[in-house]
């Protein structure tokens, strides 16, 4: 009789999910075939017939990561508050880096020399970066902030990712209190600089004697 197809949807969501818990526990170091087939209740070939090789199960690993972030945005609400609403953004981005770090890792660098993200692997964050351009494009509407909505996203995101990254690697301080102080005051310092500017003051005249 021909062997059943091991390719079901079921097995490949259990490998993607025990491959995130795998870099998690693990590190980029901790993640190989064999183990993951162990972990999953599976063989290595059928790793193999999922994903084609270590690549591939990475691409797809770096996919599900967006779709994580995605779910965790979706979540929120959008209230009265544009700007509110564009801090919550801000604090479940950070959530997610401090939650996820090898994740985050795979999804925004490059620590697997064997993938190169690509065009396709580019665009995955298509949806996370038009959240946050939808976030950032309320507050412009409502006029509190005068910028290129894409392009305030971006800057934002660049932000959040470096703040993240340092936090994780512990130069941004010692203590919760001052790691705290330090993103309040980049992000504020951001926010601030995008902010629409005062409104000219009208010079007073002198009195005419």
């Amino acid at each position: 009789m021909p062997r059943a197809k091991q390719r079901t949807p079921e097995l490949r969501d259990r490998l993607l999910q025990a491959a995130v818990t795998m870099l998690a526990d693990n590190g980029v170091a901790g993640l190989t075939t064999r183990r993951l087939a162990r972990e999953a209740e599976t063989s290595p070939p059928a790793v193999y017939e999922l994903f084609g090789d270590k690549s591939g199960l990475v691409r797809e690993v770096f996919f599900e990561g967006f779709r994580m972030l995605h779910r965790r945005f979706g979540e929120l609400q959008n209230t009265d508050d544009p700007m509110d609403d564009l801090l919550a953004v801000v604090e479940v981005f950070r959530g997610f880096v401090r939650q996820n770090p090898v994740l985050a890792d795979v999804m925004f660098s490059r620590p697997f020399a064997d993938f190169d993200p690509g065009r396709e692997e580019r665009s995955a964050g298509a949806s996370v970066r038009e959240f946050v351009v939808g976030r950032v494009a309320r507050c412009v509407e409502r006029g509190l902030l005068a910028a290129e909505p894409t392009d305030a996203a971006h800057a934002l995101v660049a932000l959040v990712q470096g703040l993240a990254s340092q936090e994780r690697a512990g130069w941004l301080g010692t203590s919760a209190e001052s790691v705290d102080r330090r993103w309040e005051l980049a992000v504020s310092a951001l926010l601030s600089g995008l902010r629409p500017p005062p409104p000219l003051a009208v010079l007073a005249r002198p009195a005419r004697r």
